[in-house]
């Protein structure tokens, strides 16, 4: 198959949020958490995400056809949890989760330049089954990415507060974990990211089980792919299903939620990661 290879442009995202961090680096504290310093800081967030949304697209859905791999996957994943995160930033206290999110943002969006995918598909640009699935898949994948990540900040943020973390006190990491919601708050946004993107990998994996035919042009295979898909997403169904009925929190919905995730990045990005970078094909 056919490899595809980014143009320069493809940095620009890279290149945009790394000018954002530093410039954030640079400001003090005190300032980057005033009201008119945030809003500018979201409005220049929203404008990287643009940008680095009609690279994404454009790379992906190619005249050639339908490109992917691990690394665009990735890169999607980091897009979708930033949007998240910017939209849940405007009614949670969650600025200091803002390092953390454009930090993997800006590591993902430089991967797709490094490692350009594989031509997969030349009908799938133009089939708008294939493409709704792939837009679901990706937003799912991408939020419970970001629970994932936010699960383990949790873990973090429980064991310093219990004194299990040896951190030197008045250290920057000290200083940006106090500055941290408090767990409660973090809970709650942990379950709003759990319960989308629960929806959405439902909607993903059903879709792919019934409509396999219409959407990838062969039938059903029960392969690692698939296996793996339909274990993350018994793990994620009992993980809620426990929220619900005994009101499951703290370290065992945080392990819960790890474990649920891992069997998720197999199906997945792990997948592909495995075939083009260790196995050298597609």
């Amino acid at each position: 198959m056919d490899i595809l290879g980014y143009s320069g442009s493809g940095w620009l995202p890279f290149a945009l949020y790394l000018l954002l961090l530093v410039f954030l680096s640079s400001r003090p504290q005190g300032e980057i958490e005033s009201p008119a310093f945030t809003g500018l800081i979201q409005a220049a967030i929203l404008l990287i995400l643009l940008l680095h949304g009609m690279q994404l697209h454009d790379s992906v859905f190619t005249p050639e056809g339908f490109v992917f791999g691990f690394a665009q996957d990735l890169s999607l994943i980091a897009w979708v949890g930033l949007a998240f995160y910017w939209f849940q930033s405007w009614f949670l206290p969650i600025s200091s989760l803002r390092w953390l999110v454009l930090f993997f943002a800006l590591i993902c969006s430089a991967l797709p330049t490094i490692f350009s995918g594989t031509l997969i598909s030349p009908t799938a640009v133009s089939d708008p089954w294939f493409k709704g699935h792939f837009i679901v898949a990706t937003i799912s994948v991408g939020l419970l990415s970001l629970a994932a990540m936010h699960a383990m900040l949790m873990s973090v943020q429980d064991r310093a507060l219990h004194r299990q973390l040896a951190i030197i006190p008045n250290s920057r990491v000290a200083h940006w974990l106090e500055d941290l919601p408090p767990l409660m708050t973090m809970e709650s946004l942990l379950f709003n990211l759990l319960y989308v993107g629960f929806a959405l990998l439902s909607l993903t994996v059903f879709s792919g089980l019934l409509f396999s035919q219409a959407l990838f042009g062969k039938p059903l295979v029960f392969d690692h792919k698939t296996i793996f898909a339909l274990i993350s997403w018994f793990l994620f169904t009992g993980l809620l299903v426990a929220r619900w009925r005994v009101g499951l929190r703290g370290r065992a919905a945080v392990r819960w939620v790890l474990s649920a995730y891992t069997a998720l990045l197999l199906a997945y990005v792990g997948s592909r990661f495995v075939l083009e970078v260790i196995l050298q094909r597609a």
